[in-house]
């Protein structure tokens, strides 16, 4: 069960990645995009890793 809900937080972390620009585009302001931007992707990109990183330690086990 924590498997699937660790997959799904992955899941949603790489589209975080992929889709920034529009992501940051719709829910923030017009003021430094690329500060945002560069956040959102930093900030999906330790959760994916995180998360991935726990994977492997519950599935080795």
């Amino acid at each position: 069960m924590i498997e699937t809900i660790l997959l799904i937080i992955i899941a949603i972390s790489v589209t975080f990645i992929y889709d920034a620009r529009s992501i940051a585009n719709k829910y923030f302001s017009r003021e430094d995009k690329n500060k945002q931007i560069k956040l959102l992707k930093i900030v999906g990109f330790l959760v994916a890793i995180i998360c991935t990183i726990i994977l492997y330690f519950l599935i080795r086990r």
